[in-house]
């Protein structure tokens, strides 16, 4: 059996999320005017609206890189990758460029950071070799 995750977010504005999420391949679920269900692949996060709301989160660095502390993201195949990065820089969003990180080691991965439309710092990873996800 597959496992799916759920994450539930507050959120500024649900038309604003729905059009985020909408842009870069995901789809909508159930929704109303105060939250909506996004499939992110295959994943459900759901966005409720809440207000402003702030999590005052550090940063940190790895190899060399200032990457946030507080994030949440996908882990996915190289085609669909490259796909949603694409859509992003088409619609000329801040990007923490890509970066390939661990770079002929195990666990290397490519990887980018976008602001949704609620300030979530949102991470695609895309791993060299997939089965290398928990190895340590």
């Amino acid at each position: 059996m597959v496992t799916l995750f759920h994450m539930s977010l507050p959120c500024l504005s649900v038309r604003d999320t729905k059009k985020f999420y909408t842009s870069i391949g995901a789809s909508i679920g159930r929704s109303t005017q105060s939250w909506v269900d996004i499939n992110l692949f295959g994943h459900q996060i759901t966005f409720i609206k809440a207000g402003k709301f702030n999590f005052n989160s550090p940063n940190y660095v790895f190899e060399g890189k200032i990457l946030p502390s507080f994030h949440f993201g996908v882990v996915i195949g190289l085609d669909a990758w490259n796909e949603v990065y694409a859509k992003l820089k088409e619609q000329d969003l801040e990007l923490v460029d890509k970066t390939t990180f661990l770079k002929d080691n195990l666990g290397e991965h490519t990887s980018f950071f976008v602001n949704d439309p609620n300030d979530y710092m949102l991470e695609f990873k895309s791993f060299k070799n997939p089965s290398d996800v928990f190895k340590s």
